[in-house]
């Protein structure tokens, strides 16, 4: 991939886990839009802290963000739902 790249996921997450969008080491991306099937939190993460952002309940979608994430700093999502849920996002690649 290439800065200005699109890069986008979808995932079924289980119960209680996370959906991390780390880019590989070197890489960084802007991500602008992260959608929810149910109910989700959004953390910052570094590895050791983990910084809870929003809470949203039900389905919906954090859109029209700027969320910088690096190897060693960025976003998790969390299905806080009893059953798996699919988690989208997309952006761009920047570094």
């Amino acid at each position: 991939m290439a800065v200005g790249d699109a890069v986008q996921g979808l995932s079924s997450i289980a119960a209680g886990a996370f959906l991390a969008i780390q880019p590989s080491a070197g890489v960084e991306y802007v991500i602008h839009n992260i959608g929810h099937e149910s109910d989700a939190e959004l953390h910052f993460y570094d590895g050791s802290n983990s910084l809870l952002m929003d809470v949203d309940i039900g389905n919906g979608a954090w859109m029209k963000h700027a969320l910088h994430c690096s190897n060693s700093k960025y976003y998790r999502v969390k299905n806080t739902n009893t059953a798996a849920k699919l988690i989208s996002f997309d952006g761009i690649q920047s570094k």
